[in-house]
């Protein structure tokens, strides 16, 4: 199984200042929560990162725009983003929602919520 995690935000550089310059002037109104709990300011949260490489299982992580472009089928339903989607060979199913991100209000319990559904 890979985890698919896609972030409510544009990539590249201009996306990354953006999201970063909002994420610090007005985090209450950042809309990825899935960001907000696995990045800081300026770079990726100790915690997460300790997490993400003492799993077993392959993560890859898109912005929106690249996971729609990767991705692009008629036949793909529409998710809210930020998701987190597991694939097992071509079958895409949601693994967290963007209302289950939104439950996680630390990344203690962002770590708590993944490994519960591993």
């Amino acid at each position: 199984m890979k985890l698919i995690f896609v972030y409510n935000a544009t990539s590249g550089k201009a996306g990354s200042l953006l999201a970063s310059a909002h994420k610090f002037f007005s985090p209450n109104t950042y809309k990825c929560d899935l960001c907000s709990l696995t990045f800081g300011v300026f770079s990726e949260n100790k915690k997460w990162k300790t997490f993400r490489k003492s799993t077993n299982f392959e993560m890859v992580f898109l912005h929106r725009d690249q996971f729609l472009k990767q991705y692009k089928s008629k036949w793909l339903p529409k998710y809210d983003f930020p998701v987190i989607l597991s694939q097992e060979q071509d079958i895409l199913e949601i693994f967290l929602s963007n209302v289950d991100i939104a439950q996680a209000k630390d990344v203690e319990t962002f770590i708590d919520l993944v490994q519960s559904r591993l």
